[in-house]
């Protein structure tokens, strides 16, 4: 590395930031949006653990930030989704359930 923060080949090219339209609608096919409250936990024996939803991966994992703010890439049986109970309560459901509910919504 040179002292101008130049290598012999040139400089190091950052692919371009892709747009909010240009994303792939792989939250919105689980019926997730970024920011979203969830919770994962790795084995039935082990306690539950908050997050945020961040992305989808290429996988088909959902990409998570927990509390401490590492990212995670956990598969989609393993992830609970907050959401509002019959009397404003909070409730946990499985993002299973959720996925399958949009997706039918989507036909009609």
């Amino acid at each position: 590395m040179r002292p101008n923060g130049f290598s012999k080949i040139g400089p190091m090219k950052r692919r371009p930031q892709a747009k909010t339209e240009d994303r792939p609608a792989g939250l919105t096919i689980l019926g997730l949006c970024p920011g979203e409250q969830v919770r994962f936990r790795r084995d039935s024996s082990s306690r539950w653990q908050e997050a945020h939803v961040t992305r989808r991966e290429r996988d088909g994992s959902v990409g998570l930030t927990d509390r401490r703010g590492a990212a995670r890439a956990m598969p989609v049986e393993l992830i609970e989704v907050r959401c509002t109970g019959p009397r404003g309560g909070a409730t946990w459901e499985p993002l299973t359930v959720r996925a399958s509910r949009t997706e039918q919504l989507r036909l009609l």
